[in-house]
């Protein structure tokens, strides 16, 4: 991508790299300048590859189901919540289909070895006919909305629910090409028309870098012969996954000075942002963008906030 942080901040949506920001104007604190409309943008290599063992492209679905589940996704929900901040940049939302109390804004995820129908649920007769299609035994059903520039940071799910085996397959209802996974170091696109299978304990992130909203039926399930018979992986789509380049050091030091600049600004959330959202433009060992958030601070002298970056990284890949 050329290595420019500036322009690693205008993907992420976030400001202007700080020597622009010095020869148009001095900066009051508390003032955010604005992103200049028009610039040209690298588009940065990708290559092509098969899809990560962390996922699967499975069944194929036909294509009245799909627009008779993205007309249901699009009309019947309202009210969605935003659960699991510490994740998230914000724009992430869910509402559940089924769990174990049948309240739709009942979303934080648990065992749940009996669950109901919810009252949303209830209002989608596609949704009910792709479940019981699918005959696997769930767990929990959601449905998930990921808004345009939103990020949901890298993490391990199912950590506090190891005793039984289980997985979670995702159905995109609404997607556009922006929209993507990142697990080992490979972008994958999840397009639709397919049941896709995502093993969630393996660290993983999603983004929607522009728009329009994502939204998947997300389906948690436990491992039993109906699971199996549909776990069977077919050839992705061309373009569905590409590896992600390694980023040089270069790289690496202009983004973490770029982000110290808006850091002693007073601008942290940019700061953070800028730094996290590496992990979905370059391949980067686990937990790699926390380690770097956390340098910075610690070179700030912040040691608080350092050690809670350090402390939050533990958290969100299941380290503690």
């Amino acid at each position: 991508m050329g290595g420019a942080p500036g322009l690693i901040l205008r993907c992420l949506g976030a400001l202007p790299t700080t020597s622009e920001i010095v020869r148009k104007r001095p900066i009051q604190k508390g003032t955010i300048p604005r992103v200049q409309e028009g610039r040209q943008m690298t588009v940065m290599p990708v290559a092509e590859v098969a899809l990560p063992a962390e996922v699967a492209a499975l069944r194929h679905l036909e294509s009245s189901t799909v627009e008779r589940l993205r007309h249901e996704a699009l009309t019947v929900p309202r009210d969605w919540v935003t659960e699991y901040g510490d994740y998230q940049n914000g724009g992430w939302h869910t509402l559940s289909l089924m769990n174990d109390s049948g309240d739709p804004r009942d979303v934080t995820i648990r065992d749940c070895p009996q669950p109901r129908f919810t009252a949303l649920l209830e209002r989608m007769p596609a949704v009910q006919e792709l479940l019981a299609g699918l005959g696997v035994r769930c767990m929990w059903a959601r449905l998930a909305r990921l808004d345009h520039g939103a990020f949901l940071w890298e993490h391990r799910d199912y950590g506090e629910l190891d005793e039984v085996e289980r997985h979670r397959l995702h159905v995109p209802v609404v997607t556009n090409p922006s929209a993507y996974l990142v697990v080992g170091g490979t972008k994958v696109h999840m397009s639709v028309g397919r049941v896709w299978r995502l093993t969630p304990t393996s660290p993983h992130g999603v983004c929607n870098r522009y728009g329009p909203s994502r939204i998947h039926l997300i389906i948690d399930c436990y491992a039993d012969a109906a699971f199996h018979d549909l776990n069977q992986g077919d050839a992705a789509a061309a373009g569905d996954a590409a590896r992600l380049p390694e980023p040089s050091q270069s790289v690496l030091d202009e983004t973490v000075t770029t982000a110290t600049g808006l850091a002693e600004l007073g601008y942290d959330h940019a700061a953070e942002t800028a730094l996290l959202g590496l992990f979905y433009q370059y391949a980067l060992a686990e937990g790699r963008a926390y380690d770097l958030v956390a340098d910075m601070y610690a070179g700030l002298h912040r040691d608080g906030d350092a050690e809670r970056w350090r402390s939050k990284k533990n958290v969100m890949l299941g380290l503690a």
